[in-house]
């Protein structure tokens, strides 16, 4: 089971969600206090080696204009076809690929224009569960799609994070 990390705000003004995820992330550094991850301050850490820990899922998927299994493999350029599938499964988009004519093999366009924007993002949680970093950083992952896979999604999301150490609920 992963871990949950709770972010902690000391401060009287409104911060913005997106703005602790820049933070998070190190986009850009504090200019008061500090960010932990474990015990390790946040600026001590290469930001080079902090990506290589970190997945964001963010409510905006971008897509290229690749097929949809090289649009997941993104996650993991190393990834298996099986791995694919797997992971397109866990985000309840496989069934839809697969009714597709060329299936995994479909361009999804520009941006993914042939795409709804709820496909799009569960692409984008299949391309984030074949990546296994340890920290998942999850900012309104399940906006776009219906309740029936906004609850498939977040199943999968709670089910896929027991190789992570943290997941941050933004």
């Amino acid at each position: 089971m992963c871990m949950r990390i709770q972010i902690y705000i000391f401060r009287r003004a409104f911060y913005a969600k997106k703005s602790v995820i820049i933070l998070l992330m190190r986009f850009w550094d504090v200019n008061k206090g500090d960010i932990f991850i474990g015990e390790n301050s946040i600026t001590n850490i290469e930001t080079k080696n902090l990506r290589k820990n970190q997945t964001l899922i963010s409510q905006e998927t971008f897509l290229f204009n690749e097929t949809i299994e090289d649009n997941i493999k993104m996650g993991n350029i190393k990834a298996s076809r099986e791995q694919v599938i797997e992971a397109a499964k866990k985000a309840s988009i496989h069934d839809f690929i697969e009714s597709l004519p060329k299936g995994y093999e479909t361009r999804v366009g520009e941006l993914g224009g042939i795409l709804s924007s709820g496909e799009k993002q569960r692409i984008g949680l299949a391309r984030a569960f074949i990546n296994e970093t340890p920290i998942l950083i999850l900012d309104k992952p399940t906006s776009n799609l219906d309740t029936l896979n906004e609850g498939q999604i977040l199943k999968a999301i709670n089910e896929n994070c027991e190789h992570r150490r943290e997941v941050a609920l933004v």
